[in-house]
């Protein structure tokens, strides 16, 4: 248990029933003993991936009072700029050493659900800057679309329909974010991590990571193992929800990032989430009489606000607003 599984997942996009059946199986034993893996053969170019790290570079480089144009404190709907320190993930350190970027599925100001004022619902706040919204809503549209391709192989080994999530991920809330480490040496204190140890919220996270390193992830033992950058892959992991949703029989692992010494580090998660209303209760085949189901049903929204209040301030005090 010391080093991620690396699953090839180009079977997925060919017909043959056994390709499919292959990688499902890899991914079913994947997400059993870690909850993480790496995936390769995905059809996400390497040319898209330095566009992005390009911008991202541009963006996070730009004068604070630039990037606080679209301060993410001031959105309802939890878009546009973070600053650093502005998450706490692990509540036992301090407040974590990033800045980010955050989109989601751009619904304009008249859309029905924005206007009822529903949860995490809204238009992205994009920076003004030449080809950035359409490159971020693009790269949006085919993480969503690789990340129900996964969704998909899981559902044989599940046990459900094939396509259960294709049907609850209509108008999802997932989101797209890029990521800016700076140098540790930066830290507040010797205390401060990049990103302190966590679980995430929601179904499944894709995750591109530059060279610089520094995520980790704990192993069943206990032991913190390094998830060193693989090029031309992704690092795929399981949230809160999909243990929900699978009775614990799919984990949801904690994981940090130690920011590396002398460099910036860059990283692009895509967290694939469902619709808001999604009603997140145990699979039928996750229960029986000897595993009951352990958790409430609770909705995709529901579970999502619980998660930010404990880790944004901000949120905290939108929702005693």
């Amino acid at each position: 248990m010391s080093q991620l599984p690396i699953i090839d997942i180009s079977p997925l996009y060919q017909d043959a029933q056994p390709g499919w059946e292959r990688v499902a199986n890899q991914i079913d034993r994947a997400c059993r003993e870690w909850g993480f893996f790496y995936i390769k053969g995905h059809p996400i170019r390497a040319q898209r991936i330095e566009q992005l790290l390009a911008m991202a570079k541009h963006f996070f480089a730009l004068p604070s009072a630039e990037k606080l144009k679209i301060d993410i404190t001031q959105s309802r709907h939890h878009r546009g700029y973070g600053a650093i320190a502005t998450e706490q993930l692990d509540p036992s350190k301090p407040s974590d050493l990033k800045e980010t970027f955050d989109m989601g599925l751009h619904l304009p100001a008249e859309h029905p659900e924005v206007l009822a004022n529903k949860p995490l619902r809204g238009p992205n706040r994009h920076p003004h800057l030449p080809g950035w919204q359409a490159l971020m809503e693009q790269h949006y549209q085919d993480m969503q679309a690789l990340a129900q391709t996964l969704l998909r192989a899981m559902t044989l080994a599940l046990g459900i329909e094939r396509d259960f999530f294709d049907r609850r991920f209509q108008d999802p809330v997932s989101v797209l974010r890029l990521i800016h480490y700076p140098p540790r040496h930066t830290a507040s204190s010797e205390e401060q991590q990049g990103a302190g140890a966590h679980t995430d919220y929601g179904c499944i996270t894709l995750l591109y990571q530059d060279a610089a390193g520094g995520l980790q992830v704990r192993n069943v033992q206990g032991q913190w193992i390094d998830a060193p950058p693989i090029e031309g892959s992704f690092v795929v992991n399981l949230g809160d929800m999909m243990a929900r949703w699978s009775n614990d029989r799919y984990l949801s692992t904690p994981h940090r990032v130690i920011s590396p010494q002398g460099v910036d580090r860059y990283s692009m998660p895509f967290f694939a989430e469902p619709h808001p209303d999604t009603r997140i209760e145990c699979l039928p085949g996750c229960q029986d009489a000897e595993h009951p189901a352990k958790y409430p049903v609770t909705t995709c929204a529901e579970f999502l606000l619980s998660r930010f209040a404990d880790t944004y301030a901000y949120r905290r005090e939108l929702e005693q607003a």
